[in-house]
């Protein structure tokens, strides 16, 4: 298929039916969202510059500033620099070699804070962030915690993956600054007003109510602070992995279904797996895989790094705990939402 450039490369991703394990009854799609350029993002990215190029937010010469330790930072510069924009990119020291990699041979410029702030990194990197936008005032900041065109990247995600299997029961994906699963889930409520939304959080982080970890290893997802694009009001249920259990399944991922992918993926993967288990055969399961696994190499995918971190085993259970939402967790659990917000101390949802 002939692109006129990079850009128009995003979106139509595969949709991938799994193998599953010999326990699964319904049908579990993977939406290889890694197979976009540089991963997801790449979507909130294109929706965020060329719509603040339309209305005239983002003026020709104007430099772009983005905060992101990952995917988004790549996706910004692929569709900044494309379009003739300086770009900044601030981040911290978890940035793996092969994304800072990426973002200098794309000619981006790169921040890397060196401590962690109240708020764990991402507060660290909102202060650099902060700095950078005084010394540059006419810049543009694409607010990807914030900013709807995040969620609103995902319509299009939506659309193909009904377009190819018309019907999905259960959506399954990742959350960080909550645009993907918030987004997508919205758009096939549209045409399914009972869809079931189940997110995938790592402990340690604060997105669904839980005592913040900075220093947890799951790198994509989680947060050390709740983004204003999680919309509370459309998942159902969240699924809590811990590092042991997120790289365990990411490595399942790559042994059983031969897609090599980062943690985000992995345990969403687990995560549909066992709801695939739990559902009738007619059931149609569509799962968010969102990064690819080249980010990981040296974590993950590197025996000497789990065995320094004490992640020999790699142990997972046959299946996750049920607890009541304002529970503290540290292994594979899970709660109902149905709409409700976390944050909410007076809430107990049975």
């Amino acid at each position: 298929m002939l692109y006129e450039n990079m850009v128009g490369v995003i979106g139509n991703t595969p949709l991938v039916k799994l193998r599953l394990t010999s326990q699964s009854v319904g049908t579990v799609y993977a939406k290889l969202e890694l197979m976009n350029p540089f991963g997801m993002k790449d979507r909130v990215a294109k929706q965020t510059i060329l719509t603040a190029k339309l209305s005239g937010e983002l003026k020709d010469g104007m430099p772009i500033i983005e905060s992101s330790s990952g995917t988004m930072a790549c996706g910004v510069a692929l569709v900044g620099r494309h379009l003739g924009h300086e770009v900044h990119i601030v981040t911290d020291p978890r940035i793996d070699s092969i994304t800072y990699a990426k973002l200098v041979s794309l000619g981006c410029q790169v921040h890397i804070v060196k401590e962690m702030g109240k708020n764990g990194w991402q507060s660290a990197r909102l202060e650099r962030l902060y700095e950078l936008m005084e010394e540059f005032p006419d810049a543009f900041w694409p607010r990807q915690y914030e900013n709807p065109e995040n969620p609103r990247a995902y319509q299009e995600l939506a659309i193909e993956v009904m377009n190819d299997i018309k019907r999905v029961d259960i959506l399954v994906g990742s959350v960080g600054s909550g645009g993907s699963l918030s987004g997508t889930a919205s758009a096939l409520k549209k045409f399914n007003p009972n869809l079931k939304v189940v997110a995938v959080d790592a402990t340690g982080s604060v997105i669904f109510g839980q005592p913040d970890r900075p220093t947890r290893l799951q790198g994509g997802l989680g947060n050390s602070l709740v983004a204003q694009n999680v919309d509370f009001s459309v998942i159902d249920y969240v699924h809590w992995l811990n590092d042991e259990e997120a790289f365990a399944s990411t490595l399942q991922l790559a042994r059983n279904e031969h897609i090599f992918a980062g943690n985000s993926s992995g345990s969403v993967y687990m995560v549909a797996c066992w709801l695939a288990s739990q559902v009738s055969q007619d059931c149609h399961i569509v799962a968010i895989f969102p990064d690819r696994g080249d980010r990981y190499t040296d974590t993950i995918y590197n025996h000497q790094y789990r065995e320094q971190k004490g992640l020999e085993e790699l142990s997972i259970p046959k299946e996750p705990q049920y607890v009541d939402l304002n529970s503290v967790v540290t292994s594979w659990s899970y709660a109902k939402l149905m709409g409700v917000h976390p944050h909410d101390k007076k809430t107990h949802v049975r």
